[in-house]
């Protein structure tokens, strides 16, 4: 700010005029069928390339499902743009909700994908202060680079799913769930990262993004079955867990008091997208219980025209 390098503008023109790398920071919502709405990311990428007069590297960071920058590349030769004018550049971001800014600045890996060497080279000096920090840089092509994201948050959803199932057995056996997180993490094959049991995962990745695996999976005609199981494991989650409050309750919900302290889909972060508290306090508001719930972040809209429910 006090070098006045830094400026907002509601222009796509003037925001692109003397930048080399535009980075695509834009939504990409699922669909009924869980396939991702692209419609942003393909609009926004046409009218850049209705503006440009000199060489621009169009960079994604939006998680999008392999073909994406083909289909980029194809808009930008039918505007008779070549590489050499336009480059296309696949760049997913590995953020955590939460501790986003820490994330960025000490990445585990930075992954550009594209068909131009020269790009990568531009995206190999714009990393530069964090590549010198000994953070790999992965270059690859585009596809690779788009896939790379989504295999990611599965893998990371798939450890979810099954540390709840195993934590589901241990509580018909008598084992201690956390003995046996630290029993497997402590494998550096496995590690102790997604390793805690507890809700459903929620928030804005992992569900969008299994999905719209699975839809691209559909697409080639290849059976993701075990990224399926985990989809249908987290959704039954949802439901066990709250069985497990009626069971505790001897199936008689009328008028208990039942308290939920942090309805976010994780700690530090306000996003409600997919959060397990949902479906069970819309379950327990239906049956008539009364619903007391405490979050850091403040009341949620989400739960205004439930019945029966009071923010502490």
């Amino acid at each position: 700010i006090k070098q006045n390098r830094l400026k907002f503008t509601l222009s796509l023109e003037e925001g692109i005029q003397y930048a080399q790398i535009i980075f695509l920071a834009l939504p990409t919502p699922p669909g009924e069928d869980g396939s991702a709405d692209l419609s942003y990311v393909l609009d926004v990428s046409e009218n850049i390339g209705k503006l440009i007069s000199d060489y621009k590297v169009i960079v994604d960071k939006s998680t999008v499902p392999v073909g994406t920058g083909q289909k980029l590349m194809e808009r930008r030769d039918a505007l008779g743009l070549s590489d050499d004018e336009i480059a296309v550049v696949s760049n997913p971001e590995f953020l955590r909700e939460g501790t986003a800014v820490y994330d960025f600045f000490h990445p585990d890996r930075i992954v550009v994908g594209s068909s131009s060497e020269k790009a990568l080279d531009v995206m190999q000096e714009l990393y530069e202060p964090l590549y010198r920090s000994k953070t790999p840089i992965v270059r690859t092509n585009i596809q690779t680079s788009e896939l790379s994201k989504y295999a990611s948050n599965a893998f990371l959803a798939t450890k979810i799913s099954f540390i709840n199932e195993i934590a589901n057995l241990c509580e018909k056996t008598g084992v201690d769930i956390k003995d046996i997180s630290l029993g497997m993490g402590s494998d550096q094959r496995i590690g102790d990262r997604f390793l805690r049991a507890g809700p459903a995962y929620g928030g804005s990745c992992f569900p969008k993004d299994t999905r719209a695996l699975i839809d691209t999976g559909n697409k080639f005609k290849i059976d993701l079955s075990i990224v399926k199981s985990v989809v249908n494991s987290n959704e039954k989650r949802k439901i066990l867990l709250t069985k497990k409050i009626s069971t505790l309750l001897n199936n008689n919900l009328n008028n208990k008091i039942v308290t939920f302290l942090g309805v976010t889909f994780k700690p530090n972060t306000d996003d409600m997208r997919e959060a397990s508290s949902i479906p069970m306090i819309k379950y327990l508001s239906k049956k008539k219980c009364h619903i007391r719930y405490f979050d850091p972040t403040g009341k949620k809209d989400e739960f205004k025209n439930l019945k029966n429910i009071e923010y502490c």
